[in-house]
């Protein structure tokens, strides 16, 4: 058969590409397939949990300083971004009394398992990138040992469209190759840096709120005694 490069690159010659590739080529699309339905379900997850959302960051901890503790829990419940989650929980557990160090831990503990959701995945699609590349590497090695096998057997009748077409097909594995791999190590690269984001942004969020209540912490524990009316000795229950 006489190669046509526009093969490559048409949808409908996807069994002609599978035939030419061989085994190597469909485990390589069997691969893309996979990676394809990790991003769409990464997607999916990073829209679900408003993951780009950060409004209502300021505004709920101004209302939990104005004195709005429960309208301020009341806006971040609302909310599904993992950040929101993690102030909630730090904000339920300064109203329950407890510890400020207990809560500490218990936000950046919930703000980790969100985290930890959010990078599930990323390891096969890791695997996708580094893989496909030697996969296609691999089956042009095998291409060429073909070819050449074929050209010493046609011994002194040497026709060189045996070679070239010999040395198209097993090109065409590592081209597969790369056209699975970048994709798939340009998603990771998005999704990771999605998910750094986040952190950065959530332990901000959570520094911010936690600095502001020692502050006002600190400047009650320095008015005279009587003045504070609302000082409840701290706990370090988990009623949060």
């Amino acid at each position: 058969m006489t190669p046509d490069t526009s093969t490559v690159f048409d949808l409908n010659g996807l069994f002609e590409l599978l035939r030419l590739g061989g085994p190597v080529v469909a485990v390589l699309v069997l691969m893309s397939i996979v990676g394809l339905a990790i991003l769409l379900l990464k997607l999916w997850q990073f829209f679900s949990v408003r993951v780009g959302q950060r409004g209502f960051v300021e505004p709920a901890i101004e209302q939990w300083q104005s004195g709005d503790r429960d309208g301020a829990i009341a806006r971040l419940e609302a909310k599904r971004n993992p950040i929101a989650d993690a102030l909630a929980v730090a904000m339920r557990g300064i109203r329950s009394g407890a510890e400020t160090r207990v809560v500490r831990e218990e936000a950046a503990r919930v703000g980790a398992r969100h985290l930890s959701e959010l990078r599930s995945y990323f390891r096969p699609l890791e695997v996708i990138g580094s893989l496909a590349p030697l996969l296609g590497l691999l089956g042009t090695v095998m291409g060429m040992i073909t070819a050449f096998q074929q050209l010493a057997s046609a011994g002194s009748q040497v026709d060189p469209s045996v070679l070239s077409n010999g040395i198209w097909e097993a090109l065409l594995t590592t081209a597969v190759g790369l056209v699975v791999a970048i994709p798939a190590v340009v998603a990771l690269n998005w999704c990771e840096r999605v998910v750094e984001r986040l952190h950065e942004d959530m332990q901000d969020s959570l520094t911010r709120f936690f600095t502001r209540h020692e502050a006002v912490f600190d400047r009650q524990a320095e008015q005279p005694a009587g003045a504070v009316t609302d000082r409840r000795a701290p706990r370090t229950s988990h009623a949060y």
